[in-house]
């Protein structure tokens, strides 16, 4: 007689995301290119005529959904494979039941998950059997087929590329999870729609993500008379990055560096001189100050002079050549420059607003003008199409896009007028003003012809 185990009976866990998971094309969210109606892939599986075809794109955004969903429809035997746990012995057993499937008139269609993560060898043994017919090979990838997949075995896949969801596909997502029986419908969940669109952000296009995050801020919402609430302060929790952090011990360290840095800042070569002595003489590692004074000649001088980095670096190396106390004299050196370079925050600046662009939206695609198209798919997927080579060009430089279309005409880089920079000014002032000026030439040669 077995034994009982202390869990038996108990109903098993099922994440959000996998209770969520779509089960037919009509749940699917986001891919419209390929889904909509009309649309080819949608056709292809309505109609169970799938070819052999690889799925790339990011993760979460319905791959192993759409392999499911080509499962339930398809009058064909499916086996779903796993990259990751599969080898060659695997792969032989599994293509000798296709090929006696075969000669009995069944169809077999393979789907292999993480297909970039077979090797040469495991992707040959699945050629054969491709080109004979004896199975329909789906395979799913987050990485560039061109690349990662034989050239031989890609020539007689068809590839479809899956994007990232947009926000507006996964707020669509997120409050049907909340409407559905198989996710929160039977709870009474008190979210609003701006947590849910920060959800949607922090995602980053990864249905999966978004579904997680969801159930974390539900399961560690406030429970109050049959209502589970989710407050701002759990969300940013449950979204939030760690801070950094610091050792409270070392208060005066980072109060003498501050103080170094400001100086400089200010152009005062008297104090900062001294608060580069208080530290040395305090035992403080020589490397650090020079790091920080590598930092600085970018941060607070930059483009103004775009030497004081190289004299930073050079510092750097002398410190690490003599040590302390020969290197003093080298630290000293660099401070006094420094604090006497002209200064410019432009390129600390520019990258603090990027930055932000970045973290707080959506990952925009590269636009297609200025991707690389080393293999044949490609350029069939349009690759480097409108790119122009700006050598080429009598001024150097092109009329052509190289942000996102979100981000047109966003403005990083602010020169100042110190030192060096003037020039750099100027010149990009000329720059823009040519693509302006060539701009509105080539609209109004439009609306003529």
């Amino acid at each position: 007689m077995d034994q009982l185990s202390l869990f038996d009976g108990l109903e098993v866990y099922h994440p959000l995301a996998s209770r969520m998971r779509p089960e037919d094309l009509d749940e699917f969210v986001g891919q419209g290119h390929l889904l909509g109606e009309g649309k080819l892939l949608r056709q292809l599986i309505e109609q169970d005529k799938i070819p052999s075809m690889i799925f790339w794109g990011p993760p979460g955004v319905g791959k192993t959904t759409l392999a499911g969903i080509i499962a339930r429809r398809t009058h064909a035997r499916f086996i779903n494979f796993s990259a990751v746990t599969s080898g060659i012995k695997e792969i032989k057993e599994v293509m000798v039941q296709a090929e006696d499937s075969r000669r009995m008139g069944l169809k077999t269609v393979l789907f292999v998950d993480e297909i970039h993560r077979f090797n040469k060898a495991q992707q040959d043994a699945f050629l054969p059997y491709v080109e004979k017919g004896s199975i329909i090979l789906i395979g799913a990838t987050t990485e560039n087929p061109s690349f990662e997949i034989n050239s031989a075995l890609l020539s007689r896949c068809r590839v479809f590329v899956l994007q990232a969801l947009s926000a507006e596909d996964l707020c669509e997502l997120l409050k049907m999870a909340l409407r559905s029986q198989k996710g929160y419908g039977y709870l009474n969940i008190d979210i609003s729609d701006e947590m849910i669109h920060m959800i949607a952000e922090f995602a980053n296009g990864d249905a999966r993500s978004a579904l997680n995050t969801l159930e974390m801020a539900v399961t560690n919402g406030e429970i109050k008379a049959g209502k589970t609430s989710v407050t701002m302060e759990t969300l940013k929790q449950c979204i939030g990055k760690k801070s950094l952090l610091y050792d409270k011990k070392g208060e005066e360290h980072y109060n003498l560096i501050s103080a170094l840095h400001k100086s400089m800042r200010n152009s005062d070569p008297d104090a900062a001189v001294y608060w580069l002595a208080r530290m040395l003489e305090a035992g403080e590692d020589p490397l650090y100050v020079a790091r920080r004074l590598v930092r600085f000649a970018s941060e607070d001088i930059g483009m103004a002079d775009s030497q004081a980095l190289t004299l930073a670096v050079s510092v750097y190396q002398a410190c690490h050549f003599l040590g302390m106390p020969e290197c003093n004299v080298h630290l000293s050196h660099a401070v006094i420059y420094l604090s006497m370079a002209p200064k410019s925050n432009s390129a600390y600046m520019a990258y603090g607003q990027a930055k932000q662009d970045a973290q707080e939206m959506l990952a925009e695609p590269v636009p297609l003008n200025i991707r690389n198209a080393p293999t044949k798919l490609m350029e069939e997927l349009h690759y480097g199409k409108g790119y122009v080579y700006a050598h080429d060009t009598e001024e150097k430089v092109a009329r052509m896009k190289c942000l996102p279309d979100s981000l047109t005409g966003r403005v990083y880089y602010r020169p100042g007028t110190e030192g060096a920079e003037r020039a750099v000014k100027e010149k990009l002032e000329r720059i823009k003003g040519w693509k302006a000026e060539s701009s509105s030439k080539g609209e109004e040669e439009q609306s003529k012809s």
